[in-house]
């Protein structure tokens, strides 16, 4: 039982109601306000009171100097924010890891850091840092040399196999080679061209599907399946996937959590395979989607996001503690 300030008990008054909402003024970092995902989390920040704008991230230059760092954006400094949500793509993550990085030396909130960010989009270094943690990984081979490629293959347990290029993404870069002869090949090619990949164990058993569990400060929000399309063993929805609401088992709800924060991502699309040996992690997304994720499951992924920066967003509230 609760006492109010003005001496009631929750037993005279009923629940108390919950504390009005500050308003903020959040930044959404994405090179396009018409994206589905920077639409969502606008309409989702606005419904809720919230001050919203969507910042082009390529077009911000900065001040850097010490005791006043700044962002400029269209001639004007970007002051006053509470928050910032990175949207960064894939190709841009330098410089957009640079702004979000200059908003952190502001001392503004950001659901995920640019460390944190730079971690998950290095694909090799998100697989030794989650191995570290005795997460269940596909077994994964790196190499330079292309003398080495006979050996790469049998640390893997030979074709079928997986060559991924590690700057590849949505499924672009990923390759099922079915022969020994098919794999050397590809692998050979990739590295003429000075490609860095990673070799993987073809995970059959999990027949063209995965996992996207959504994570939201330390808790899984939402998950879906993706099953691939005739003809097709990447289950991408940019690759015409198709998608529905499932079930996580308590193992596969652990590993999605303990994997978001091996990166230190408060916000994280973690995928998983569902192996003869157990769940097995594939990748683990810093700005993941919500558009697939919110049509399969009818759960207002948006709207969890504003909750958390809600609750955690304040001046210089985030502190990176993961190694590496």
């Amino acid at each position: 039982m609760s006492t109010s300030a003005d001496g009631l008990t929750s037993d005279d008054v009923g629940e108390l109601p919950e504390a009005p909402r500050r308003p903020m003024k959040i930044a959404i970092l994405s090179r396009k306000a018409s994206l589905f995902s920077t639409r969502r989390l606008r309409e989702a920040g606005e419904s809720r009171g919230h001050e919203v704008h969507v910042v082009d991230y390529l077009r911000c230059y900065m001040n850097i100097t010490s005791f006043r760092p700044t962002v400029i954006y269209q001639g004007k400094e970007l002051i006053g924010f509470d928050a910032v949500i990175p949207r960064i793509g894939a190709s841009k993550t330098f410089y957009g890891t640079a702004v979000v990085r200059q908003f952190e030396m502001m001392g503004v909130f950001t659901t995920n850091e640019s460390q944190a960010i730079s971690r998950a989009r290095d694909k090799l270094r998100c697989l030794q840092l989650l191995a570290r943690q005795g997460l269940g990984l596909p077994v994964t081979g790196f190499a330079h040399s292309t003398k080495d490629t006979e050996g790469l293959i049998k640390t893997v347990g030979g074709a079928p196999l997986v060559i991924k290029l590690l700057e590849g993404t949505q499924g672009i870069g990923v390759i099922l080679a079915e022969t020994q002869q098919a794999a050397e090949a590809v692998i050979e090619g990739f590295r003429g061209l000075d490609a860095n990949i990673l070799v993987q164990e073809y995970i059959k058993e999990a027949g063209g599907s995965d996992i996207r569990c959504f994570v939201v400060g330390g808790k899984v929000v939402a998950a879906m399946r993706r099953t691939a399309k005739q003809g097709e063993f990447r289950a991408n929805i940019h690759r015409g996937a198709s998608a529905d609401k499932v079930k996580l088992s308590p193992e596969e709800r652990s590993i999605a959590i303990r994997a978001a924060k091996a990166m230190g991502l408060s916000v994280a699309g973690v995928d998983i395979l569902r192996s003869n040996h157990g769940p097995v992690v594939i990748e683990v997304n810093s700005s993941p989607g919500l558009e697939g994720i919110e049509s399969a499951t009818g759960v207002d992924v948006a709207g969890k996001i504003i909750e958390f920066i809600e609750k955690y967003a304040a001046p210089g509230k985030t502190r990176d503690r993961v190694e590496a």
